[in-house]
């Protein structure tokens, strides 16, 4: 179904209903089609070890080695003092 923007505005409450319904309805502005509403589509109950089975089944993830990731290092020391203070440690000055 096509609705203009006006006829949208002034009964969106009456076309989202159908929406809900699951009919589609095509906003246009001044004839031309420039949105299209449409029911949102139903989401399953997947569990999370469901989704990342399926993940791992289709090779898009991988299960890790254990221990740390390669990138884990201990934070720099950050010096006491003033924000100013810090901003020239930072800065190497």
């Amino acid at each position: 179904m096509e609705v203009s923007i006006r006829e949208m505005k002034n009964n969106l409450s009456r076309y989202l209903k159908r929406v809900q319904a699951g009919e589609e309805v095509i906003i246009t502005d001044r004839g031309r089609p420039v949105a299209r509403l449409g029911p949102v589509p139903q989401v399953g109950t997947t569990s999370l070890e469901d989704a990342l089975a399926r993940l791992r089944a289709s090779h898009l993830i991988r299960p890790g080695k254990g221990g740390k990731p390669a990138t884990s290092r201990k934070p720099a020391p950050v010096p006491d003092g003033t924000i100013d203070e810090l901003m020239r440690w930072v800065r190497g000055g």
